[in-house]
């Protein structure tokens, strides 16, 4: 099962030792000296895993490990090939644990292994062969919703993907080279400037417009749950990668999306992310969720600074904002001062664009669905919190109404309703042209 430094056994144990341990008595080795230390019950472990998963986004891994009660833990970095060792105490080796190396998929971006077993008496470690060096984060979670005690492991390569350089390099070699007459060019070594300027700037009709696209939840956060067993991560990823496919096909517009894939974003990542490529729209997608199973309709949400428009709005911001409550943050690594300058900046400007193209969307989604409210409505969602991007939630239907559950599953209204939005940002940008933009830095190389 072991081999290299990093998996060492115990030594062989004397007969007479191990009658002393018999007596309900542990040995943990610290170099050479030998400490007794009592144990409830042998070595029996008083700890089992409920739950591993692995999720592989595109510029980190995260690996969950769920248990019924708190997880006691240390962890080392093995150079030469390069691993990350977790030592988990008091936690029995099931078949949960035993099942990890199969939740490793080939196009992982971090891992190529991962396999656990037992080190010594009451410990189980868990080797993570690596792809390349890693800047690892481990924290740990209460129990909340429908998990318990989880022990989260954010993998993150030492040289993190930009997200601006990743869109470049998607684009045509001559939108490369055009430079400041394309509006876009990169950030190198980490340089970071301001998106957008004044909303005042002189409009440019002819660059190219930016739209981020974010599907709401996912990974470890599933969103609301339908009657029928459907996961509004699921749905919101799938409306996103149809709206993406049809802004790309659009001569003018490309878009970028907070997540491709089944795996977590923490709801200030996405706000960065959109800074980040300059965008110039920010579009969050949802599926909407109420206790009462006749609630149907579809809605447009944006950021509120004096307090939501209803009660609904406040109920449903108050939800979306739990996201990262559940998909699990690290809070030792969030930003205060980013949190704090997002927060204290005037959106007045932001926000009444925002409730234009938000007003622009609705009435598109009117053509599609039953609207649950005639008007954009306002509430202090997290998610749409940038300062200089005018930014909407679309809620596409209500995934707890058995016939909008069953729509939401239907291929050619996800078409529909990608459609519509789409129609919608087409509308608001010929009354609203996009700004011209900062350069950030010339591209690298």
């Amino acid at each position: 099962m072991y081999n290299n430094d990093e998996d060492r056994a115990v030594p062989d144990l004397s007969p007479a030792l191990l009658a002393d341990v018999g007596r309900r008595k542990m040995l943990k080795f610290t170099g050479a000296a030998l400490t007794l230390l009592v144990s409830p019950v042998g070595f029996a472990a008083s700890t089992s895993l409920v739950a591993v998963r692995v999720w592989p986004a595109t510029d980190y891994t995260r690996i969950t490990l769920e248990s019924s009660s708190e997880l006691s833990f240390s962890h080392m970095i093995v150079k030469d090939p390069e691993r990350l060792v977790v030592d988990l105490k008091g936690v029995e080796l099931n078949s949960v644990l035993q099942s990890l190396p199969s939740r490793v998929l080939e196009s992982d971006p971090v891992i190529s292994l991962i396999r656990a077993g037992v080190n010594r008496p009451g410990v189980v470690r868990v080797v993570v062969e690596l792809k390349g060096e890693i800047n690892p984060q481990l924290f740990t979670l209460k129990p909340i919703a429908n998990y318990g005690h989880r022990l989260v492991l954010d993998l993150y390569p030492t040289e993190p993907l930009d997200p601006l350089l990743a869109l470049i390099r998607k684009s045509t070699p001559m939108e490369a080279a055009r430079g400041d007459a394309g509006g876009e060019q990169v950030a190198t070594h980490g340089a970071r400037q301001p998106a957008r300027q004044n909303a005042r700037a002189a409009p440019e009709a002819n660059r190219l417009i930016t739209v981020v696209l974010d599907a709401g939840h996912g990974g470890e956060d599933p969103g609301a749950i339908g009657r029928r067993g459907t996961y509004e991560k699921n749905v919101t990823l799938s409306i996103a990668k149809r709206l993406q496919r049809k802004i790309d096909a659009e001569p003018n517009m490309r878009a970028v999306m907070t997540r491709n894939g089944d795996y977590f974003v923490p709801l200030q990542q996405r706000v960065a992310i959109a800074r980040r490529v300059q965008a110039d729209l920010f579009v969050s997608i949802h599926a909407d969720a109420f206790v009462r199973p006749e609630a149907r309709g579809s809605s447009v949400y944006v950021l509120s600074e004096r307090g939501a428009t209803s009660s609904a709005a406040r109920w449903l911001a108050q939800r979306e904002n739990e996201a990262d409550l559940i998909g699990g943050v690290n809070l030792a690594r969030q930003d205060g001062h980013l949190a704090r300058t997002l927060l204290d900046l005037s959106q007045t400007a932001t926000i009444n664009d925002s409730l234009k193209l938000g007003a622009a969307v609705l009435s598109e989604l009117g053509g599609v669905n039953k609207l649950h409210k005639p008007q954009v409505e306002q509430a202090a969602f997290a998610v749409l919190r940038a300062p200089d991007i005018p930014s909407v939630l679309v809620e596409t239907a209500f995934i707890s109404n058995p016939e909008e559950e069953r729509r939401l599953n239907d291929n050619a209204y996800q078409d529909k309703m990608a459609d519509a939005i789409l129609r919608g940002v087409r509308r608001y940008f010929q009354a609203n042209p996009p700004v011209h933009r900062t350069t950030v830095a010339q591209l690298g190389g």
